[in-house]
C-alpha cells in the first residue's frame, strides 16, 4: 500500500466484533482473564491497550517498518516522554551528542535532567560532519538529530550521521517531527530510531498531546516496550484515537502545509521589511541540496528575521489575527512565536541559543491569501 492508503488502513482494520470502520476507544484499565495468566492478549492498559496498539502499528507502517520484520513502535504520552524513554536506554557516565540547534525541551531533558544525574553531553553542528566526528567520545552511546532543526531549520545529512553513529557504536535517533514520514523517512537512511511528537503534524489539529518512537531493530524495540511498561509514560485510549484520526489526513494536510509555506516564503523573500528568510526550499538555504536529496518536499515551517530587530519581531507576533501567537506547531491553524522568548528559553546562554529577533511560523492550511494579508497587516 502507498503512504496515504497506509495512513488510513495500517493497524485499523474493521472491528471484528461490530464491524466498526473506526478503531474503538477502549476505555478500560483492565481485562477479564479466562484463567490466571490466560488472556486475549491484553491484561492491563499501561502494558497494552487495543486503541494504542492500532496507533503503534500505524506509526510503524508510515515510517516504513514492514509487518513481520521484528520492528515496530511505542506510543507515549508526549514527545518528551518518548525522549525520556531514549534516556532510559543509557546509564550514568554515558555520553550524549546533541545538535547545536534543537527544541528547548529536548536540551533541557538531556542537559539538565540527565546531566545532573551523571550523564555526559556535548553539542556539535550536525551540518559539519568533521565537527560531529571530532565530538564523538569513546563513551558516546546516543547521537541525537533534528532535521530540519528547530527553530533554525538546518538540514543534516541523515545517512552520513548514521555512519558516524555506527562507527561509534552509538544509537542514532532522529526527531522527524518537522518533516513527518510523509516528507522524510530516516530509517531508510540508516537511523536506528525515529522520534515523533505526535502532538504536531501527525495529530494535526492541536487537540491532543502525544509522542512515539519507531525502530526496525527487534532488540531495541523489545527494550523500548519494556521501558514503556516499566516507566508508564503511555497515552490514554482517547489520545491514541485522536492521533489515529489525524493520521488519516496527514498526506493531504502536508501537501497544503507545503504549498502554503512555499507561497509565504516567496512573499516574505520579496518584502523589504524582512531581513532574512529561513526555509530549506529556498535555493540560497545553506542545506538546500541536502534537503532536496532526502526530503520529498520542504515542510510547513518558516523562520524569519524582520528589519527592526527584536522590537519588530515582537510587534509582528502580537499583531497577527488569523495567525495565532502560541507555542507548538503542525496544526491546521497557523501559529507564530518568538522562540527566544517562548519555546527555547531553556537554551539561553548556551551553544543552542537562538537569535532574539527570530520569528518562527507554523504555516497552517488556511487560504494562503488570507495568511499573507494577515502577515502584511502585522508588518505594516
Amino acid at each position: 500500500m502507498r503512504f496515504e492508503t497506509r495512513a488510513i488502513h495500517a493497524g485499523q482494520e474493521p472491528d471484528p466484533t461490530t464491524g466498526s470502520v473506526v478503531v474503538p476507544i477502549y476505555a478500560t484499565s483492565t481485562y477479564a482473564q479466562d484463567a490466571p495468566g490466560k488472556h486475549a492478549g491484553y491484561e492491563y492498559s499501561r502494558t497494552d491497550n487495543p486503541t494504542r496498539t492500532a496507533l503503534q502499528e500505524a506509526l510503524a507502517s508510515l515510517e516504513g517498518v514492514t509487518e513481520g520484520s521484528g520492528g515496530g513502535s511505542v506510543a507515549t504520552a508526549s514527545g518528551m516522554a518518548a525522549a525520556s524513554l531514549m534516556g532510559y536506554l543509557l546509564k550514568a557516565g554515558d555520553h550524549i551528542l546533541l545538535p547545536n540547534d534543537a527544541y528547548g525541551g529536548t536540551f533541557r531533558f538531556f542537559a539538565r535532567v540527565l546531566g545532573e544525574q551523571g550523564f555526559e553531553w556535548s553539542v556539535a553542528d550536525p551540518t559539519d560532519l568533521d565537527a560531529v566526528r571530532a565530538a564523538v567520545r569513546p563513551n558516546t552511546r546516543l547521537m541525537w538529530l533534528e532535521t530540519p532543526t528547530n527553530p533554525m531549520l538546518r538540514v543534516a545529512d541523515i545517512a552520513a550521521m548514521a555512519e558516524i553513529a555506527r562507527d561509534a557504536g552509538a544509537v542514532f535517533c532522529v526527531d522527524n517531527t518537522f518533516a513527518t514520514p510523509y516528507l522524510q523517512r530516516p530509517l531508510d537512511r540508516g537511523a536506528d530510531v525515529v522520534l515523533h511528537s505526535t502532538t504536531k503534524y501527525l495529530g494535526g489539529h492541536s487537540d491532543v498531546v502525544g509522542g512515539g518512537l519507531v525502530t526496525r531493530d527487534a532488540g531495541l524495540l523489545e527494550r523500548l516496550r519494556f521501558l514503556q511498561n516499566a516507566a508508564g509514560p503511555v497515552p490514554g485510549p482517547f489520545d491514541a484515537y485522536l492521533t489515529l484520526r489525524g493520521l488519516k489526513t496527514l498526506g493531504v494536510r502536508m501537501d497544503r502545509h507545503c504549498d502554503n509555506a512555499t507561497s509565504i516564503t516567496e512573499w516574505l523573500s520579496a518584502d523589504s521589511r524582512i531581513e532574512e528568510v529561513i526555509y530549506p526550499g529556498l535555493a540560497d538555504h545553506p542545506d538546500h541540496s541536502v534537503a532536496q536529496s532526502q526530503m520529498d518536499r520542504f515542510g510547513g515551517m518558516i523562520s524569519f528575521r524582520p528589519v527592526g530587530g527584536i522590537e519588530a519581531a515582537h510587534r509582528i507576533a502580537e499583531r497577527t489575527e488569523l495567525v495565532f501567537l502560541a507555542e507548538s506547531l503542525g496544526g491546521v491553524e497557523s501559529l507564530i512565536e518568538i522562540p527566544a522568548a517562548m519555546t527555547h528559553t531553556s537554551v539561553a546562554g548556551t551553544d543552542l541559543e537562538v537569535p532574539d529577533d527570530l520569528v518562527r511560523l507554523s504555516v497552517g492550511i488556511e487560504n494562503v491569501a488570507d495568511l499573507i494579508e494577515d502577515l502584511d497587516r502585522a508588518l505594516s
